[in-house]
């Protein structure tokens, strides 16, 4: 098996990053999943693979990527690269354990191969020790290659190493997290990038089905029949449930009770040692109960561990009983506990066993707003993190903070001139700045929670600043009145948001020179923080002394630089802005190339960088009155200009591209228009060439300038648009000379604001009419809106619109997501104030008060205050809490008046009158569900509550309590790194499968992927995106198992990188369930479907069209399963969405319709039968008309069930007239088979398998039109020479004149279209990452 890609940084003292590669991912008999093979197995895939232990790692930089400096060479966008480039195979001896062969890269560095050794199961214990080669040791910081004499067959030994303090703090963090690797609390507590994973307990084992032999057993669905199983579904999920429990939103795993190894391991009280031991080699000193319930004091030596005779109250550093010396602890515990020997070996085993993925840290931290309750345990490397410095051990200098500025612009300066370059460069940049966004939050929370001090402790609570480990932290307010006019405090709050989208615009061009800062957003606890890198140099000048460009003395004077002019101009073609002169203090004209508050600093590196980016993207009008402006009629007509509680609502920068392309579009269309009637252009439009190609604009320049004029170009001779980001600024004042311009920025400025509201807004309602966007939730509904350039300020609108349709049934679920959003976002604003008149120590009282009076029937909630004499004792306390919260205002908040805030706050903010003066109302109203407002709200707000059953509509006891808020986490923004080289292999692929060149795609897939995890490790979106269409197109090439695996990768990335409960989690899992049907796993099959039905319910309630999908799936498998009263309940309910959604004329319908004739058929209700198929087959005639193929089987089979239906009525009438005894023919049930099932499945999905007839088909038949091609052309040679001799009408020939002939070939040659189209359709899907084509659309298509 060739070996996995194993990706760990040098010099990372917190283990390594498991990152898959594309090459494992095509292998079709590689498990997903470890196997143990014999320890001197050239094959152990244990030594093939560095496991991290999941509890510590971090994300590292892979070092044996397959790209090489010579393998630029690109064919249809791929890096051609040879796998087995380089390698080499050594072997490792290890005192105590077998000889380990290992197949490495030359490229790879040896602490790569220290890290593999520290993950295996026979030496993990080991942390501190070195390779030697030839007697000589290596340095762990060289790439083997360098080894001089290293080749393939050479020995490495291990050779332990004397221990410092430094290293016995690693050895204790490893064992600490091999002990606790399969402990489910970090993941579900959201520490140290740790996610959980509920896919191995849903499939209840390994869904791979790997046989003892460690091949997956390849089963056809075709030449097996489907056992009798067992596998009804939970009354929880049964259509028309309205039980919505959550305690099975993390159900238990298999290991939920890990195997407990020791009862403590704590850092003794004597440390540290006293010099007269220092001196004698005692490093630390550690106290463990084992679970014989034996109290031992350990000493940490440099030579090792042993035990000494020390105990609580008496200091004894002489050896104890038994006298043993052992340079692992792990070895030591082996020999002193027999439990621990024994617990631990099985701990191992099930360790090595887990999925790579479910053990590998995270890039960013994912946190889960559910969570079941934990014991809190004793852990002592969990609490030297929690209150000792960590600097002196994380960090890459010890003893030194790292200066993440420096090394952010560092890696952005990286060359990238060639593939590797680029893909080093990125995984660089990628890796500094997750870990700047891990640094950043970790010192934002600590900020909010008065754990650092402030540089200014004398100002305001909110005019404070901070400096923790060189990152400068601020709080999100208007401290200074900068936004005074442009509206206080909330300016300030959007201000922060629309920076980050500046700075990743600029980030993303990447313009050499110019440098933003390393920026992350952080909200928590009601407050948010900004978290920025620091330019060097700034906090020892005067303020403004070192910028150089835009305004200075706090906005009175403006100035430019001709270096930042250069590199600006760079950068505005791109981001569409247009370069202007404005006034400065004295009246002179200053040129500029961004907005006025943008500010350009050099700092002491000799770097530029840009600053206050906030107004990058054009200002959005239709919530911009200005005096003196009218808006176009179509704005005005929807209610256009409104006021907002800001000033600075921007444009997104997608809205911008769109409304580009647009305007392009229609330059295009009119250049063409004027050319037509141009007598110039005569000639070249006869020969139908396009009229922006092949054409000399000089010799035209009178067409050109008009069409750019009339489109409002800032050029004369060439498609320019361009905006200008002061055009509306208040305080800027522009020369005479930009007059005409700035009246052509107007009139641009008023033309987007019209296009957002008159073609993007229509756009996305008919998308989601059309079933082209599908959101679940409020976040996948903020992505598509995001997508086509809308902002949340116009949900409002969007849902007043949605209800004025005619068709509005079909947008119901789209209504109800933007009454949520509209309530949940409403709520929390409210929130955010109100958590800032909390002190901590009331902060789950606080909340749980708060939600009771958002989503409890309770009518009177109560507070629950601390105890009088604590808060008396806080009141005499001279201490000065640096965040106010003494009052207990909150504590009167009232269900009635939160919602009347609600209200006001929707009609604010959204421009929606809710006009409900409770939850109750509002759930009735527009039929929302409580458990849904809950998990959105907690999501947005940043609130974990305990996992148990909630009774919202008790009247007589509240909902929550303070025991059900187990924590506040924060809610993060920040630059998003992308692979631009993989994503770019990513396209190019998915093109290629589109066109039908499935092997082809197949390849880019797996280039794609490498790259993939060269730049992000093996957890990212984009390659659960990969996964899932690697796992798709294998299963289009009925390569099952491989498909199998790759969809468990896309199941697991989902979960961990996503959420559990994230819409796509749920496609992900049902694409999972339709792949292990076909391998038929019925069982495991519909146990994941339950999973995603039971989400899908949770996170939307029942009435979506994702339902429909869901519901089909598992009404099949049921009937496969020959669970037809069950399959009947699920397929009716699918049938009523289908109505509601598609309407009664929609080919999805007509499938409900022939699913639900299929299943009563197959229970020899044929009256029923006749039914459903009669209106299946209407819609089919009426829609396809009568020649096509589903009107003809439809047409079928409503004859075979109604002769059926004949038959049993026949036989019942004999029956009733002479009995029993009468001999009629059988009645014939039409049970289904497992390959028809499938079939209907694959079209439910959105999938068409290819089948190799179908290719041998195609193929014959384009050979026999080759044939008939040629036959064709000799016959027209043959009747031209006829012709020319006067022969032209010639008696037929066997009936047949050779014209006719001629006619009947080229008739026949013409049907090559609708061939290829049926063959394009057969195996061709769209392609999204997330969903690769809409089932709506691949089932109208076939």
């Amino acid at each position: 098996m060739e070996r996995e890609l194993v990706c760990v940084r040098a010099g990372s003292e917190r283990g390594g990053m498991v990152s898959i590669s594309g090459s494992e991912a095509g292998e079709s008999s590689s498990s997903s999943r470890p196997k143990k093979e014999p320890p001197g197995s050239a094959t152990d895939s244990e030594s093939s693979k560095a496991l991290s232990n999941g509890k510590s790692s971090e994300r590292t930089l892979p070092v044996n990527s397959p790209i090489t400096a010579a393998a630029d060479v690109h064919t249809n966008g791929v890096a051609e690269v040879d796998p087995t480039l380089n390698t080499l195979k050594i072997r490792i001896h290890a005192a105590g354990s077998d000889a380990i062969d290992l197949q490495v890269s030359a490229q790879e560095m040896v602490q790569e191969i220290i890290q593999v050794l520290m993950e295996r199961e026979d030496t993990c214990h080991r942390t501190c020790f070195s390779l030697q080669y030839d007697g000589n040791i290596l340095d762990n910081f060289v790439e083997l290659s360098s080894v001089e004499g290293l080749k393939d067959g050479s020995v490495l030994r291990v050779i332990e190493e004397p221990y410092t303090v430094r290293e016995v703090k690693i050895h204790i963090r490893h064992i600490r997290d091999l002990l606790k690797s399969l402990d489910p609390a970090v993941a579900y507590n959201g520490i140290e990038c740790n996610s959980p994973s509920f896919l191995t307990s849903i499939s209840e084992g390994d869904i791979g089905d790997i046989a003892t032999t460690g091949k997956r057993k390849k089963r056809s669905c075709s030449d097996q029949p489907l056992e009798i199983i067992d596998c009804s579904p939970p009354e929880y999920i049964l259509p028309g449930s309205k039980d919505r429990p959550l305690s099975f939103l993390q159900p238990p795993t298999t290991d939920n009770k890990p195997l407990q190894c020791l009862k403590s391991l704590t850092a003794s009280g004597w440390n540290p040692p006293p010099g007269n031991r220092k001196i004698r080699g005692d490093l630390m000193y550690f106290n463990i109960i084992t679970m014989e319930d034996r109290h031992i004091s350990i000493t940490a030596s440099t030579r090792g561990f042993y035990i000494n005779q020390s105990t609580v109250d008496l200091f004894n550093p002489k050896p104890g009983s038994p006298s043993l010396l052992c340079h692992s602890l792990l070895e030591l515990l082996n020999q002193i506990s027999p439990k621990f020997k024994k617990n631990f070996a099985t701990l191992q085993k099930k360790r090595v066993n887990c999925h790579p993925l479910e053990r590998v840290a995270t890039p960013f931290q994912t946190h889960s707003w559910t969570t079941p309750q934990r014991q809190h345990t004793i852990d002592c490397v969990r609490a030297e993190d929690a209150y000792i410095s960590r600097l002196g051990y994380e960090e890459q200098i010890t003893g030194q903070p790292r200066d993440w500025n420096e090394e952010l612009q560092m890696a952005f300066e990286m060359p990238c001139q060639d593939l590797m370059q680029r893909v080093v460069r990125k995984q660089t940049i990628f890796k500094v700045n997750s870990d700047f966004v891990a640094a950043a939050t970790r010192g934002a929370m600590a900020v909010v929670d008065g754990n650092i001090t402030a540089i200014n402790p004398g100002d305001y609570t909110k005019m404070q600043m901070f400096i923790w480990n060189n990152i400068f932290f601020s709080f999100g307010f208007d401290v200074q009145d900068n936004y005074k006019e442009s509206g206080g405090d909330h300016a300030a709050y959007v201000a922060s948001s629309n920076d980050l989208k500046g700075i990743q615009a600029y980030s993303n061009l990447d313009v050499e020179g110019l440098h933003v800062l390393g920026t992350v957003i952080v909200d928590y606890r009601g407050y948010r923080i900004i978290a920025q890198s620091i330019i060097p140099g700034i906090l020892e000048q005067v303020q403004d002394q070192n910028v150089v460009y835009g305004l200075i003395d706090f906005g009175k004077t403006v100035i430019s630089n001709h270096e930042y002019i250069n590199l600006l101009m760079k950068t505005s073609k791109p981001l569409w802005i247009q370069k202007h002169l404005v006034l400065n203090e004295v009246e002179q004209p200053i040129m500029l190339c961004s907005s006025v508050d943008c500010k350009g600093i050099v700092g002491d590196d000799g770097r530029r960088y840009l600053l206050d980016l906030f107004r990058t993207f054009p200002s959005d009008l239709n919530f911009l009155p200005i005096v003196g402006v009218e808006l176009h009629e179509d704005c005005q007509r929807l209610g256009f200009p409104k006021e907002y509680r800001h000033k600075l609502c921007c444009l997104r920068p997608e809205l911008v591209e769109n409304f580009v392309q647009h305007k392009h579009t229609q330059f295009a269309k009119l250049l063409k228009e004027k050319m037509r009637r141009s007598d110039r252009r005569k000639s070249l439009m006869e020969d139908g060439e396009s009229a922006t190609e092949n054409y000399d604009y000089t010799r035209h320049i009178e067409e050109m300038m008009s069409v750019c004029q009339e489109l409002g170009s800032v050029s004369d001779t060439m498609f320019d648009i361009r905006f200008n980001p002061n055009v509306y600024s208040p305080a800027v004042r522009f020369p005479e000379s930009e007059q005409d311009a700035l009246q052509l920025q107007k009139r641009l400025m008023k033309e987007i604001a019209a296009f957002l509201v008159t073609v993007q807004i229509p756009s996305f309602i008919k998308d989601c009419v059309n079933h082209v966007i599908v959101p679940a939730d409020g976040i996948t509904l903020t992505n598509a809106l995001h997508n086509c350039g809308i902002n949340i300020r116009y949900i409002g609108k969007i849902a007043q619109l949605i209800s004025q349709l005619e068709d509005k049934q079909y947008l119901d679920h789209i209504s109800k997501l933007l009454i949520s959003e509209i309530v949940t976002r409403a709520a929390k604003h409210i929130i955010v104030l109100y958590l800032q008149g909390v002190e901590i120590s009331a902060l789950s009282s606080a909340i749980s008060h708060f939600l009771n009076c958002l989503l409890s029937s309770y009518p009177n909630p109560v507070a629950h205050l601390l105890p009088d004499e604590l808060v008396s004792r806080r009141k005499k306390s001279k201490r000065k809490l640096r965040i106010s919260g003494n009052d207990t205002t909150w504590a009167s908040l009232t269900p009635a008046e939160l919602w009347k805030q609600i209200n006001s706050e929707a009609a604010e903010s959204f421009d929606y009158t809710l006009a409900c003066d409770g939850v109750d109302q509002v759930v009735e109203r527009f039929g929302l569900q409580k458990v849904s407002l809950l998990r959105e709200f907690c999501i947005k707000a940043g609130i974990q509550i305990l996992l148990r059953e909630y009774n919202f509509d008790s009247r007589h006891k509240p909902t929550f309590t303070e025991d059900d808020i187990l924590n506040s986490f924060p809610v993060f923004k920040h630059i998003i790194v992308k692979a631009t080289d993989a994503d770019r292999v990513y396209k190019n692929a998915q093109t290629t499968i589109q066109k039908g060149n499935l092997k082809e795609g197949l390849e880019l897939l797996n280039e794609s992927l490498n790259l993939f995890n060269n730049v992000y490790g093996a957890l990212h979106p984009d390659i659960c995106g990969c996964m899932s269409l690697l796992a798709r197109v294998n299963y289009i090439m009925d390569n099952i198992p491989e498909a199998i695996s790759n969809q468990q990768k896309a199941v697991i990335i989902s979960e961990r990188i996503l959420g559990f409960d994230h819409p796509n989690t749920i496609h992900e899992y049902t694409l999972l369930g339709l792949y292990c049907f076909a391998n038929n796993q019925v069982s495991i099959a519909l146990r994941l479907l339950y999973r995603a039905l039971y989400l899908m319910l949770t996170i939307s309630g029942e009435d979506h069209p994702q339902i429909a999908v869901l519901d089909s799936n598992i009404g099949l498998m049921l009937q496969a399963a020959l669970d037809c009263d069950h399959s009947i309940r699920f397929l009716q309910k699918s049938l009523e969405l289908n109505l509601k959604y598609y309407g009664p004329q929609a080919l999805e319908t007509a499938l409900s319709y022939h699913l639900m004739a299929q299943v009563n058929a197959s229970k020899a209700e044929f009256r029923t039968a006749v039914q459903h198929e009669k209106e299946a087959y209407t819609i089919y005639r009426t829609q396809l008309g009568e020649t096509h193929l589903k009107t003809k089987s439809s047409s079928e089979f409503l004859k075979h069930v109604t002769q059926q239906a004949v038959n049993l009525q026949r036989t019942m009438n004999e029956i009733y007239k002479n009995g029993s005894s009468v001999k009629l023919p059988p009645v014939q049930t039409t049970p289904l088979n497992n390959k028809t099932i499938l079939q209907q499945l694959n079209l439910i999905n959105g999938i068409v398998r290819s089948d190799s007839r179908k290719f041998a088909l195609e193929q014959a038949t384009n050979r026999m039109r080759k044939l008939i091609r040629a036959e064709i052309q000799a016959s027209q040679r043959l009747t031209k020479a006829l012709t020319d001799i006067g022969m032209d009408s010639l008696a037929p020939v066997n009936g047949t004149t050779p014209g006719e002939i001629v006619n009947g070939a080229e008739n026949l040659a013409e049907d090559e279209t609708v061939i290829n189209s049926k063959t394009e359709t057969n195996h061709v899907p769209s392609g999204h990452s997330a969903q690769l084509c809409s089932p709506a659309v691949d089932k109208a298509m076939d």
